[in-house]
């Protein structure tokens, strides 16, 4: 089978095994050795490594140079890329020098509204203007004639093809359903290579998604990622169910990280016994695990799920 991009994530899904991805936050300000500093914490427990693009429209480092200094450290980054900030034309260009530093892989997002930055505790930008000049869809559309084509979206040629491995994301669970499997078949059919899930805590529900994928041949033709994170207490549970689109947190669960005496254990335990369910459910490929500023406890929850070593590619 012929490989896109040479990038270790898509040479360790191609090969069967059961991937892992984590998630790695930029910092606030532009000290790179916060992100040198979680390169080797986190070194050798996951394939890849996703650098977020000013998630929750809150800035930070850019995705690109967050990236590269995984790279400069032996970690094989997933750049995440929204279309909230930039223009086609920006958005190419960055692919373009993003493919020059040897970023492989790339997940298009439309990325969180900007006023979703004044949700938490910083003061954001919520009266910033956004461009979303094109969709998500679009955006897997263009890295794709990049990469097969070896053309802008606007037909120019360029030399050479930038070989990205593409991912999308996708929410399932969230409203309104039934037009969530059509979706992630559009996504599949402009060039998405992987998908990248909402975090996962209703596994059934998930399940019932996932086998309408399935039947519908989107599995094989994509690599279905779900994604965990780690929760930290019951409130944290309440808070994203209620407020994050596409999380849907059971009732029992909250309880459960309620009456924990350490809910920080539970949460490491929790998050293990859902990527054990994940894995068995027929379609999946691997799980994209967050700690969401909580690094540190990934490899701890990935070794309790089994998942290390990780494979040689």
């Amino acid at each position: 089978m012929k490989l896109h991009a040479g990038s270790r994530l898509e040479k360790v899904l191609k090969a069967g095994h059961f991937a892992v991805t984590v998630e790695v936050g930029p910092p606030r300000g532009p000290d790179p050795e916060v992100m040198r500093k979680k390169a080797n914490l986190l070194r050798g427990v996951a394939d890849a490594y996703n650098v977020t693009d000013n998630q929750t429209a809150v800035v930070r480092l850019s995705s690109i140079v967050g990236a590269k200094l995984l790279l400069d450290e032996g970690l094989e980054p997933v750049m995440q890329m929204t279309c909230r900030d930039r223009n086609r034309i920006a958005i190419q260009s960055d692919l373009l020098g993003a493919s020059a530093l040897g970023i492989r892989n790339c997940l298009c997002l439309s990325g969180d509204h900007q006023k979703s930055s004044a949700a938490g505790k910083l003061k954001g930008h919520p009266g910033s203007k956004n461009v979303y000049d094109v969709d998500s869809i679009q955006l897997i559309a263009i890295l794709k004639g990049l990469r097969d084509e070896a053309l802008q979206e606007g037909g120019d040629a360029i030399k050479p093809a930038t070989p990205f491995f593409i991912g999308a994301a996708w929410t399932p669970l969230s409203p309104p359903e039934k037009y969530r499997v059509l979706r992630l078949a559009k996504k599949i059919e402009a060039g998405a290579d992987f998908i990248q899930t909402q975090a996962v805590y209703d596994v059934p529900r998930f399940a019932e998604a996932v086998a309408a994928a399935r039947s519908e041949g989107l599995t094989d033709r994509a690599a279905i990622l779900p994604g965990v994170i780690v929760p930290k207490s019951a409130g944290m549970l309440k808070y994203m169910s209620e407020n994050v689109a596409g999380v849907q947190v059971p009732e029992e669960l909250i309880r459960r990280m309620a009456s924990a005496s350490d809910p920080k254990a539970e949460g490491v335990k929790l998050a293990a016994e859902l990527i054990g369910a994940l894995k068995d459910i027929p379609g999946i490929a691997g799980v994209h695990v967050q700690g969401i500023e909580w690094e540190e406890i990934l490899p701890e929850v990935i070794g309790k799920a089994g998942l290390l070593p990780r494979p040689t590619i």
